[in-house]
Protein backbone atom coordinates (compact mmCIF):
# COMPACT_ATOMS: atom_id res chain seq x y z
CA UNK A 1 0.00 0.00 0.00
CA UNK A 2 1.43 3.36 -1.04
CA UNK A 3 1.85 5.95 1.73
CA UNK A 4 -0.60 8.83 2.09
CA UNK A 5 1.06 12.27 1.84
CA UNK A 6 1.33 14.36 4.99
CA UNK A 7 -0.68 17.60 4.78
CA UNK A 8 -0.45 18.71 8.42
CA UNK A 9 1.14 22.01 7.34
CA UNK A 10 -1.91 23.11 5.31
CA UNK A 11 -3.90 26.11 6.60
CA UNK A 12 -7.39 24.63 6.40
CA UNK A 13 -9.00 28.03 6.90
CA UNK A 14 -7.79 28.98 3.42
CA UNK A 15 -7.28 25.63 1.67
CA UNK A 16 -9.58 22.60 1.40
CA UNK A 17 -8.72 20.01 4.03
CA UNK A 18 -8.19 16.54 2.47
CA UNK A 19 -11.21 14.39 3.24
CA UNK A 20 -12.92 11.19 2.09
CA UNK A 21 -13.10 12.43 -1.49
CA UNK A 22 -9.36 13.16 -1.58
CA UNK A 23 -8.48 9.74 -0.20
CA UNK A 24 -10.84 7.98 -2.62
CA UNK A 25 -8.79 9.53 -5.43
CA UNK A 26 -5.61 8.16 -3.86
CA UNK A 27 -7.20 4.72 -3.55
CA UNK A 28 -8.15 4.80 -7.22
CA UNK A 29 -4.75 5.98 -8.45
CA UNK A 30 -2.88 3.49 -6.28
CA UNK A 31 -5.10 0.47 -6.98
CA UNK A 32 -3.32 -2.47 -8.60
CA UNK A 33 -5.67 -2.59 -11.59
CA UNK A 34 -5.29 1.14 -12.18
CA UNK A 35 -1.51 1.22 -11.93
CA UNK A 36 -1.42 -1.70 -14.39
CA UNK A 37 -3.61 0.32 -16.78
CA UNK A 38 -1.37 3.40 -16.50
CA UNK A 39 1.92 1.48 -16.75
CA UNK A 40 0.77 -0.17 -19.95
CA UNK A 41 -0.39 3.16 -21.35
CA UNK A 42 2.85 4.99 -20.60
CA UNK A 43 5.45 2.24 -20.93
CA UNK A 44 6.93 3.93 -24.02
CA UNK A 45 7.05 7.46 -25.37
CA UNK A 46 7.79 10.83 -23.87
CA UNK A 47 7.68 11.59 -20.15
CA UNK A 48 4.00 11.76 -19.13
CA UNK A 49 2.63 15.07 -17.90
CA UNK A 50 0.39 14.72 -14.83
CA UNK A 51 -1.80 17.73 -14.01
CA UNK A 52 -4.02 18.07 -10.96
CA UNK A 53 -6.64 20.73 -11.69
CA UNK A 54 -7.88 22.52 -8.57
CA UNK A 55 -5.04 20.96 -6.64
CA UNK A 56 -6.01 22.37 -3.24
CA UNK A 57 -3.66 20.94 -0.62
CA UNK A 58 -1.82 19.03 -3.35
CA UNK A 59 -2.42 15.68 -1.68
CA UNK A 60 -3.28 13.82 -4.90
CA UNK A 61 -0.48 15.46 -6.89
CA UNK A 62 2.03 14.70 -4.13
CA UNK A 63 0.83 11.08 -4.08
CA UNK A 64 1.49 10.61 -7.80
CA UNK A 65 4.74 12.58 -7.68
CA UNK A 66 6.21 10.62 -4.76
CA UNK A 67 5.12 7.27 -6.20
CA UNK A 68 5.59 7.93 -9.92
CA UNK A 69 7.42 4.68 -10.63
CA UNK A 70 4.83 2.60 -8.74
CA UNK A 71 1.86 4.34 -10.42
CA UNK A 72 3.14 5.19 -13.91
CA UNK A 73 5.91 2.62 -14.23
CA UNK A 74 8.53 5.33 -14.67
CA UNK A 75 10.08 8.11 -12.60
CA UNK A 76 10.30 10.80 -15.26
CA UNK A 77 6.65 11.84 -14.94
CA UNK A 78 6.21 15.62 -14.91
CA UNK A 79 3.80 16.87 -12.22
CA UNK A 80 1.97 20.21 -12.37
CA UNK A 81 -0.89 21.73 -10.38
CA UNK A 82 -3.38 24.51 -11.08
CA UNK A 83 -5.70 26.30 -8.68
CA UNK A 84 -7.66 29.57 -8.65
CA UNK A 85 -6.73 29.91 -4.96
CA UNK A 86 -3.17 31.25 -4.62
CA UNK A 87 -3.01 29.95 -1.03
CA UNK A 88 -3.72 26.47 -2.40
CA UNK A 89 -0.91 26.80 -4.94
CA UNK A 90 1.51 27.65 -2.17
CA UNK A 91 0.20 24.84 0.06
CA UNK A 92 0.48 22.29 -2.76
CA UNK A 93 4.11 23.22 -3.36
CA UNK A 94 4.77 22.74 0.35
CA UNK A 95 3.00 19.37 0.27
CA UNK A 96 5.14 18.16 -2.62
CA UNK A 97 8.31 19.25 -0.84
CA UNK A 98 7.25 17.75 2.51
CA UNK A 99 6.58 14.37 0.90
CA UNK A 100 9.60 14.08 -1.39
CA UNK A 101 11.13 10.62 -0.98
CA UNK A 102 14.30 10.84 1.10
CA UNK A 103 17.59 10.07 -0.63
CA UNK A 104 18.97 6.63 0.04
CA UNK A 105 22.27 4.91 -0.69
CA UNK A 106 23.32 1.60 -2.16
CA UNK A 107 26.78 0.07 -2.14
CA UNK A 108 28.46 -0.86 -5.38
CA UNK A 109 29.09 -4.55 -6.13
CA UNK A 110 32.67 -4.56 -4.79
CA UNK A 111 31.77 -2.46 -1.76
CA UNK A 112 34.44 0.17 -2.48
CA UNK A 113 32.08 2.99 -3.39
CA UNK A 114 28.63 4.23 -2.45
CA UNK A 115 26.30 5.76 -5.00
CA UNK A 116 23.73 8.26 -3.83
CA UNK A 117 20.31 7.43 -5.28
CA UNK A 118 17.91 10.29 -4.58
CA UNK A 119 14.22 10.28 -5.45
CA UNK A 120 14.51 7.08 -7.46
CA UNK A 121 10.77 6.47 -7.18
CA UNK A 122 9.53 10.05 -7.64
CA UNK A 123 8.63 12.12 -10.66
CA UNK A 124 9.65 15.69 -11.46
CA UNK A 125 7.65 18.55 -9.95
CA UNK A 126 7.13 21.56 -12.24
CA UNK A 127 5.18 23.77 -9.82
CA UNK A 128 1.65 25.12 -9.37
CA UNK A 129 -0.04 27.71 -11.56
CA UNK A 130 -2.55 30.18 -10.10
CA UNK A 131 -5.22 29.79 -12.78
CA UNK A 132 -8.80 28.80 -13.53
CA UNK A 133 -9.07 25.06 -14.23
CA UNK A 134 -7.06 23.98 -17.31
CA UNK A 135 -7.23 27.37 -19.03
CA UNK A 136 -3.44 28.00 -19.18
CA UNK A 137 -2.59 24.60 -20.65
CA UNK A 138 -1.70 24.13 -24.34
CA UNK A 139 -3.81 21.78 -26.42
CA UNK A 140 -3.19 18.01 -26.39
CA UNK A 141 -0.46 18.19 -23.74
CA UNK A 142 -1.86 16.48 -20.62
CA UNK A 143 -1.36 12.73 -20.22
CA UNK A 144 -2.99 12.28 -16.79
CA UNK A 145 -5.51 14.82 -15.51
CA UNK A 146 -6.81 14.61 -11.93
CA UNK A 147 -9.81 16.63 -10.75
CA UNK A 148 -11.52 16.65 -7.36
CA UNK A 149 -14.06 19.39 -8.12
CA UNK A 150 -16.34 21.53 -6.00
CA UNK A 151 -19.23 19.07 -6.32
CA UNK A 152 -21.69 20.06 -3.56
CA UNK A 153 -25.00 21.33 -5.03
CA UNK A 154 -25.48 25.01 -4.21
CA UNK A 155 -27.56 27.99 -5.32
CA UNK A 156 -24.63 29.43 -7.20
CA UNK A 157 -20.90 29.11 -7.84
CA UNK A 158 -18.75 31.72 -6.07
CA UNK A 159 -17.26 34.38 -8.30
CA UNK A 160 -13.61 33.92 -9.15
CA UNK A 161 -11.14 36.41 -7.81
CA UNK A 162 -7.43 36.91 -7.43
CA UNK A 163 -6.57 35.49 -4.00
CA UNK A 164 -3.36 37.32 -3.15
CA UNK A 165 -1.24 35.73 -0.45
CA UNK A 166 0.24 38.96 0.91
CA UNK A 167 -2.91 40.07 2.69
CA UNK A 168 -3.05 42.00 5.96
CA UNK A 169 -5.12 39.48 7.88
CA UNK A 170 -2.47 39.33 10.57
CA UNK A 171 -3.15 42.94 11.52
CA UNK A 172 -5.10 43.34 14.74
CA UNK A 173 -8.42 45.12 14.43
CA UNK A 174 -12.09 44.46 13.76
CA UNK A 175 -11.96 45.37 10.08
CA UNK A 176 -8.99 43.15 9.23
CA UNK A 177 -10.47 40.20 11.15
CA UNK A 178 -13.80 40.66 9.38
CA UNK A 179 -12.14 40.82 5.98
CA UNK A 180 -10.10 37.75 6.81
CA UNK A 181 -13.23 35.80 7.79
CA UNK A 182 -15.08 36.80 4.61
CA UNK A 183 -12.08 35.91 2.47
CA UNK A 184 -11.68 32.50 4.12
CA UNK A 185 -15.37 31.70 3.75
CA UNK A 186 -15.15 32.59 0.06
CA UNK A 187 -12.08 30.40 -0.42
CA UNK A 188 -13.86 27.47 1.23
CA UNK A 189 -16.92 28.02 -0.99
CA UNK A 190 -14.72 27.99 -4.09
CA UNK A 191 -13.49 24.55 -3.05
CA UNK A 192 -16.90 23.01 -2.32
CA UNK A 193 -19.84 24.79 -4.02
CA UNK A 194 -20.64 23.34 -7.43
CA UNK A 195 -23.82 25.20 -8.35
CA UNK A 196 -26.79 23.43 -9.91
CA UNK A 197 -26.57 19.66 -9.27
CA UNK A 198 -23.00 20.40 -8.12
CA UNK A 199 -21.93 20.21 -11.78
CA UNK A 200 -21.34 23.78 -13.00
CA UNK A 201 -17.57 23.74 -12.42
CA UNK A 202 -17.19 20.09 -13.43
CA UNK A 203 -19.05 20.70 -16.68
CA UNK A 204 -16.62 23.49 -17.54
CA UNK A 205 -13.69 21.13 -16.99
CA UNK A 206 -15.35 18.31 -18.97
CA UNK A 207 -15.53 20.65 -21.98
CA UNK A 208 -11.78 21.25 -21.67
CA UNK A 209 -10.81 17.58 -21.45
CA UNK A 210 -10.89 16.79 -25.23
CA UNK A 211 -8.83 19.93 -25.84
CA UNK A 212 -6.04 19.37 -23.30
CA UNK A 213 -5.68 15.57 -23.17
CA UNK A 214 -2.97 14.04 -25.32
CA UNK A 215 -3.57 11.11 -27.70
CA UNK A 216 -2.89 8.75 -24.79
CA UNK A 217 -4.52 11.02 -22.22
CA UNK A 218 -6.50 9.85 -19.20
CA UNK A 219 -8.66 11.94 -16.85
CA UNK A 220 -9.81 11.02 -13.34
CA UNK A 221 -12.82 13.04 -12.18
CA UNK A 222 -14.63 12.67 -8.86
CA UNK A 223 -18.43 12.78 -8.72
CA UNK A 224 -21.01 12.39 -5.96
CA UNK A 225 -24.46 10.83 -6.19
CA UNK A 226 -26.22 14.20 -6.41
CA UNK A 227 -24.16 15.05 -9.50
CA UNK A 228 -26.25 12.42 -11.36
CA UNK A 229 -23.20 10.43 -12.52
CA UNK A 230 -25.16 8.11 -14.84
CA UNK A 231 -26.47 11.12 -16.76
CA UNK A 232 -23.00 12.67 -16.78
CA UNK A 233 -21.48 9.57 -18.37
CA UNK A 234 -24.24 9.40 -20.99
CA UNK A 235 -23.62 13.03 -21.89
CA UNK A 236 -19.89 12.39 -22.27
CA UNK A 237 -20.50 9.36 -24.51
CA UNK A 238 -22.95 11.31 -26.70
CA UNK A 239 -20.57 14.24 -27.07
CA UNK A 240 -17.21 12.48 -27.42
CA UNK A 241 -18.30 9.35 -29.29
CA UNK A 242 -16.81 5.87 -29.62
CA UNK A 243 -13.20 7.09 -29.62
CA UNK A 244 -13.49 7.64 -25.87
CA UNK A 245 -14.05 5.31 -22.94
CA UNK A 246 -15.82 6.32 -19.72
CA UNK A 247 -16.03 4.08 -16.69
CA UNK A 248 -16.24 4.12 -12.92
CA UNK A 249 -13.02 2.84 -11.35
CA UNK A 250 -13.72 3.46 -7.64
CA UNK A 251 -16.70 4.07 -5.37
CA UNK A 252 -17.23 4.87 -1.70
CA UNK A 253 -20.02 4.43 0.80
CA UNK A 254 -22.20 7.20 2.09
CA UNK A 255 -20.66 10.24 3.75
CA UNK A 256 -22.81 12.58 5.81
CA UNK A 257 -25.82 10.33 5.18
CA UNK A 258 -26.11 10.94 1.43
CA UNK A 259 -22.84 11.49 -0.36
CA UNK A 260 -21.88 8.38 -2.28
CA UNK A 261 -18.70 9.19 -4.17
CA UNK A 262 -17.12 7.70 -7.29
CA UNK A 263 -14.10 8.20 -9.50
CA UNK A 264 -14.81 8.38 -13.22
CA UNK A 265 -12.03 7.60 -15.68
CA UNK A 266 -12.23 9.23 -19.12
CA UNK A 267 -9.69 8.08 -21.70
CA UNK A 268 -9.06 8.00 -25.43
CA UNK A 269 -9.58 4.46 -26.72
CA UNK A 270 -6.98 4.45 -29.48
CA UNK A 271 -3.35 5.17 -28.67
Amino acid sequence: MLPTPNTSHVDIDKVYDPSEDSYLLLDALGAEEETAFLKKRFQVGHAPLVVEVGTGSGVALAFVHANARAILGRNDGLCLGTDINAYACRAACQTIKANEPAPFSSSSRDGDATESLARAEAGLFLGCVNADLASPLPKKIVDVLIFNPPYVPSESVPLLFESKTNDSACEVGEESLSNSYIRNMHLQALATDGGEHGMEVTDRLLKQIPEVLSKRGVAYVLLCARNRPVEVKERIWRKLGVAWDVETVRTSGKWGGWEKLQIMRISRVAL
